[in-house]
This record gives C-alpha cells, structure tokens and sequence, in this order.
C-alpha cells in the first residue's frame, strides 16, 4: 500500500478500478492458468504506453482464442497458425498500428511454426507473446511440440520418447539465431513455491512481465520483430492440483525453458 508520503509525491499515480484496455468480462481460462494473469500485462502495458486506439490484436486458436473478449483493442480472427502472416499483413497495410498476437506452443510451434519462422526471418514489424504449457491447452491434452521428455498425454499415453519424437522445441533459442528478429525474451510466469521455503514464491516472472511487454511494443514501435515467451502451467491437462503444476514448472519447465534474454538488437533492457 502507498504511504502518505508517496501519494503527495507529483510524480506518484494511484491507479484505481479497471484499466481501459481491458472489457471487463470475466475470462474462461480455467482457475490456477496463467493466461488470464498474461491478458492483464499486456493490457496494463497499452495502457501504459497510451495504446489502445491504435492496436490490433490478431486471435490464434487455442486457449487464448477469446482473448479479444477481454482485452479492449480491435482484434482479427486468424486461422490455425496463420496470425504471424494477418498480423504482417495488417502492419504492411496499416504501418502505424500496432499489431500483437497471444499464440500457444501447438498453434504457433506446430502448424504455424513456419508462419512464425518466416515472420521473423522478414524481421516483420510485430510482437508475438507465445503461452508455453507444453501441452495442447484447447483440444485435450495431446503431445505439443514443447512437451518435455518423459510426459504423459493423451497422444503419449507412456510418456514423450524423444527417441521417436525429436527433442522439446526451444522456440526462443530458434527465433534468436534468426537475423532479423529485435527482442526475444524469455519468462516464466506462474508464481512459483521456492525449493527450500515452500511457504514462500517467487513472482518474479509476474512482476518483471509487464515491463518485458512494454519493451516488446516499444521493439515493434521502433521496427522491429519481438517475440516473449511465457511459460505457463496447465494443471487442468497436466492432471496436477493448482500447487502441483506450479511445483512441475519450477521444478521442470523453468529448467528446460530457462528465463532470460535471448536477444535485444536495439538495447531496449539497457534503456529502461
């Protein structure tokens, strides 16, 4: 809470009721995902940057495909995959809006992989915020291309044999050897029990992520592709309690998938 001494500062903003950039309706995502907590910083970080007159939000399908029934922009339903190439079609025809997507691992790693990768191969002026629970969220819990070694899901009913199936894809690693994109950034979300004091989490990832976002919509502002990942849990497919599927991220996704920046050609972190 601010101190009285805080709230006389001219520089100090109290921020009361609902943002702007948000509708107002209450979301589907399920209790415990981290969907609804992203949907909240990326409206908080148009918000901040006096945005929402000008943004596009393109859908996915997936999880986040009712994302423009919260989040206050205009929005564009893309097929399966396809919203990296809406989303550079928007911007070559409108270049002064900005564009942005919320894409899962299945839509934008699987059938969309190739969209995403020429996307950012053209180094397009876009932002792209890729959910990674790995697992399909939406259809039923099928092996995505980010599932760890090892995972039970419906299409791996004995566990992911990378034998068979190749290694998880690291999409941020992928998109940060690509020459043209700006901003790759990588975090991990749920909040999350530490390992010696269970009593105790770590939110780092929740209270560093709307600046990331900002500085994503600043790269694309300055012409530049930006990508952030965010990991995220999925106890509903995961067949975990809500504590559990935060354990199985600290103690599995956020190792294989570590946080971290992975690219910033224009400087952006240091501008902060």
């Amino acid at each position: 809470m601010a101190s009285q001494e805080q709230l006389e500062q001219p520089n100090y903003e109290v921020k009361l009721g609902r943002l702007p950039t948000l509708t107002g309706k209450q979301t589907h995502y399920c209790a415990g995902c981290e969907h609804g907590t992203l949907t909240r910083l990326i409206a908080s970080a148009l918000n901040d940057l006096g945005l929402r007159e000008k943004t596009v939000m393109v859908d996915s399908v997936g999880c986040s495909v009712f994302a423009h029934e919260y989040i206050n922009v205009d929005a564009i339903q893309a097929p399966h995959g396809r919203a990296p190439a809406v989303m550079a079609g928007v911007k070559r025809v409108r270049p002064d809006l900005i564009v942005f997507s919320v894409q899962g691992d299945g839509d934008a790693l699987s059938i969309g992989l190739l969209e995403l990768m020429y996307a950012a191969n053209r180094g397009e002026p876009i932002s792209v915020f890729l959910v990674n629970n790995a697992i399909y969220g939406m259809t039923g819990g099928q092996m995505a291309p980010t599932t760890p070694e090892g995972m039970v899901t419906t299409t791996s009913p004995f566990g992911r044999d990378t034998r068979y199936t190749g290694p998880p894809i690291d999409a941020s690693k992928l998109l940060a050897g690509i020459d043209k994109t700006a901003y790759v950034r990588r975090i991990v979300l749920p909040i999350l029990p530490l390992p010696k004091t269970p009593d105790m989490y770590n939110a780092n990832g929740a209270v560093q992520g709307a600046k990331i976002i900002e500085n994503a919509f600043k790269v694309q502002m300055m012409g530049g592709f930006s990508f952030v990942e965010v990991v995220s849990s999925c106890n509903i497919n995961w067949k975990m309690s809500i504590l559990d599927s935060k354990r199985y991220v600290a103690d599995v996704l956020s190792k294989l998938f570590p946080p971290g920046l992975y690219k910033d050609k224009f400087g952006i972190e240091k501008r902060a």
